[in-house]
Order: structure tokens, then C-alpha cells, then sequence
């Protein structure tokens, strides 16, 4: 693939920093050097065009210019993070051809002797270069989305902000492929961390002057609640992003109360269609307009649909989910006002039917949270015999909170601030976290 736009920014911007670790600082022109390194390295193991290859590492200036000679090379690009724990199913279901493990200091490239015969693949092949990208769900095979990566790379072209980001958002996910290219294509800086942890990430972002943390509510809540913003001097952000779930208005209120000089935007994206444009009816709202570069939005029974261009070509494990006419349906359930802007309430297999009335999880959450003592909480439903469902609250304490007293004031709490049939009607406390290492909540 012809990626001059990619290159040519690394070469013009070749002076400026590029790349900003815990060891050193890499400029545009290492990045360049290092891209020429890896050309050779790939020719040295005969990864030919056109080649899946699956690429384990966290983001790393070697991964960031792996990316860029594999994706010159027409190759079918399959990032793991290493969090990922069943990597051999991931290279399986992608008939992946060559494996790049970049964890250690050196490269550790071994081809697998898999022969690929999946029609898309065959058909991408010599085409386009490829991305692979696998669903973070909890439960289930996860499915993989397959794009033209010709597509996704097409709104890069286009000039953009420059500012200084961390990629707090993992290697695999599509959240953090949009971090690593906008920030590369348009001269900006990328803050790689080793840890996502709240206290690193805020160090992180206190000592090189992050100007824009792309995160997740829960970190978000995570930070508020360890009042992070107390410790470090968080000042230099200029833009918060959030998505990959829902955000609690209550989080997001306590938020643009500590950071009332910093924008507040939630970004909507899928491993699907990729990341869209949206936006934000303010800092401290939810209301949000999606769509503009090639993306059309539908709402349809209270369900939001989208079609792109930039939409992947299919699952390589799971039937098409796309209409004829090319829609997809994403299963958001969401509100609509007659001024075009949208509120998404949640998934709508996580919605609960108690006695014929919706239970949406994430307000019960968003008053859960305001409760003093609630470090977090994952709203979910058990069967029920009389009213088909209940709601059932599961709520992160501290030791001291963990016991009968904190029960009754969590039930007096909601049934001040709850409707009777949105309050739990069973209530677990726990002292673990309840969110994944992507640091998204448990559903």
C-alpha cells in the first residue's frame, strides 16, 4: 500500500519528538530509522506480501514502526496484547502465517504453518492490507472482524489536531489503532506507559504535559474516586475522551466539576466499523451527534444503526451481520431527539425486564456511585420466577463497608433515589476489582 502520507510525516516532522517512554525520547527520524531496520528484519524471516501475521507487544516504537513496514508490505495485520490470555485461539481463528512476539528486547518471529483457505482472506490477499481485530467480551468465542485496512487509514490523510497523547487505550483495540495513526499522521506525540494503573497513568501525564487522555469511564471513576487529581497536576489536559461503555452522568458530572478547563468528548466506536465521528452537546452532557466522513446513522425501534465505508468486511468466525443494504446493527439502545442528537443507555442484551418495566444497568449505577462508601458497582439480572427478572447489584468496598450496616444504608439509598422497581432487589459486596484489564466494567 502506498502510505507517502504516513511517511512523508515522519520524514517532515523529522526533528520533532516522536515517541516519549520511561527510557528515552524517540523523534520522527528514529522512528524512520527504525522503520528501515525493520524492513530488513522482515525480509531476513520471509514475510512475504501479503502475510497475516499476528504482532503480541503493547505499544513500542519497534511494534509502532512493525506496524507501518507490515502495513506497506500489503500485509494482514493481527495485533495481541499481551493481556490477552488465549493468544493461540486468536492466531488460530486468524490463520495467522507468521508470529512477531515484541515482548522481550529482541523479536521473536516463528511461522506457524498455517495455510489459510477463509474466502475473505483469500480475497484480501494481494488486494489491501488487512486488519484483524478480535471482540473484548467476557463470555463467548470472541468474533473477528476482518477490515480492508486501505479504508480505516483513508481519514488519516486528512490533517488533524496536533497534541501530545498517551496511549492509554491497548495495542489491539481499535480505540488505540486510532490514538497511534491520528496522533503519527498529523506531527503529534505519543506517551507510552508500561502500567495502566490510575497512579501511573496520572504521573504519567503530570511529568510530559499529556495534552489528551483517551480512557474509559471506569478509569475515569477509578481516578475520581482515588482523587488522583488531588496528587498530581493534571492541569495540562486539554481533552478528555471517553468511550467502550456506557458513562454514568454521575461520574461525568463530578468530572467536569474537577476539570471544568478541560473538554470532555465521548467518542463512539466499534471493532465493527471502526471509530466515528461524534460530537459532544457539552462537557457535561451525554447527548451526542454521530456521523459526518462517509458515516450514515439510522435509529430504528430505539436501536442505533450505522453504515460506513470503513466498515469491516466480515467476521471470519460468525455469519454476516450486516443487511443488504449494508446497515449494522449495533445493539445500542438509545434515545433520540428531534434535534438529531442521541443518549446511548446500554446494550440492549444488558437491559433487564422486571415485571414488564426496562431496567437500564447504567443508571442504577450512576446513583449507586453517588452513595459514599461505593468504590464501584456492576449492575446484572437473575431469573426470577414471579417477575422474570431482578436486579442484582454487585458493589466494590473497602473492608470497613463490608458488612450488614452498609446493606441497609445501600437499600435506604436507593429507595430514596430509585424508582421501586430499578431498585436491587439482592445486593453482593465485594472488596476485588470489577473491571477487566482493559479497565472496562465486567458485564
Amino acid at each position: 500500500m502506498n502510505i507517502s502520507f504516513l511517511l512523508n510525516s515522519l520524514l517532515e516532522n523529522k526533528d520533532s519528538d516522536a515517541i516519549m517512554t520511561e527510557k528515552r525520547v524517540y523523534s520522527y527520524s528514529d522512528i524512520y530509522n527504525e522503520f528501515v531496520s525493520v524492513k530488513k528484519i522482515l525480509e531476513q524471516n520471509k514475510i512475504k506480501t501479503s502475510s497475516i501475521v499476528s504482532i503480541i507487544s503493547d505499544f513500542s516504537e519497534k511494534a509502532i514502526a512493525m506496524l507501518i513496514a507490515l502495513i506497506e508490505k500489503d500485509c494482514i495485520l493481527v495485533p495481541i496484547s499481551p493481556v490477552v490470555k488465549e493468544k493461540n485461539k486468536y492466531i488460530s481463528i486468524s490463520q495467522t502465517e507468521f508470529v512477531i512476539d515484541l515482548c522481550d528486547e529482541s523479536p521473536n518471529i516463528r511461522k506457524t504453518g498455517i495455510i489459510p483457505d477463509h474466502k475473505m482472506l483469500l480475497n484480501l490477499k494481494g488486494e489491501a492490507p488487512g486488519l484483524i481485530l478480535f471482540s473484548s467480551g467476557t463470555t463467548g468465542e470472541p468474533k473477528a472482524a476482518l477490515h480492508n485496512l486501505s479504508f480505516l487509514l483513508e481519514k488519516f490523510k486528512k490533517p488533524g489536531k496536533i497534541l501530545r497523547t498517551i496511549t492509554f487505550l491497548l495495542f489491539d483495540h481499535i480505540g488505540g489503532f486510532n490514538t497511534l495513526f491520528h496522533t503519527l499522521s498529523n506531527g503529534g506525540q505519543l506517551v507510552l506507559i508500561n502500567s495502566r494503573d490510575v497512579d501511573v497513568v496520572c504521573k504519567t501525564i503530570e511529568h510530559y504535559k499529556v495534552e489528551l487522555l483517551p480512557t474509559s469511564p471506569t478509569f475515569l471513576n477509578l481516578l475520581l474516586l482515588n482523587k488522583m487529581y488531588e496528587k498530581h497536576d493534571l492541569s495540562s489536559l486539554k481533552i478528555i475522551t471517553y468511550g467502550t461503555e456506557p458513562m454514568p452522568q454521575s461520574t461525568l458530572d463530578y468530572l467536569h466539576r474537577i476539570f471544568p478547563n478541560t473538554v470532555l468528548k465521548q467518542t463512539y466506536g466499534l471493532s465493527e466499523v471502526g471509530i466515528v465521528s461524534t460530537k459532544s452537546e457539552n462537557s457535561d452532557s451525554l447527548w451526542i451527534k454521530i456521523g459526518g466522513d462517509g458515516v450514515e446513522t439510522k435509529v430504528v425501534d430505539d436501536i442505533l444503526y450505522i453504515k460506513t465505508k470503513s466498515a469491516m468486511l466480515g467476521y471470519l468466525n460468525a455469519p454476516n451481520p450486516f443487511d443488504n443494504d449494508g446497515w449494522f446493527n449495533t445493539k445500542d439502545k438509545v434515545e433520540l431527539r428531534e434535534d438529531g442528537y442521541i443518549k446511548i443507555l446500554g446494550r440492549i442484551t444488558d437491559i433487564i425486564n422486571v415485571g414488564g418495566e426496562k431496567v437500564y444497568p447504567i443508571e442504577v449505577e450512576g446513583v449507586l456511585l453517588k452513595c459514599n462508601g461505593v468504590k464501584d458497582v456492576h449492575v446484572f439480572s437473575e431469573k426470577n420466577p414471579l417477575t422474570g427478572n431482578i436486579v442484582v447489584a454487585e458493589i466494590s468496598v473497602s473492608a470497613e463497608n463490608n458488612n450488614k450496616d452498609f446493606l441497609k444504608i445501600l437499600r435506604n439509598f436507593c429507595v430514596e433515589n430509585l424508582e421501586r422497581f430499578k431498585i436491587p432487589a439482592r445486593f453482593i459486596l465485594v472488596e476485588h476489582d470489577l473491571y477487566s484489564e482493559r479497565f472496562k466494567r465486567k458485564r
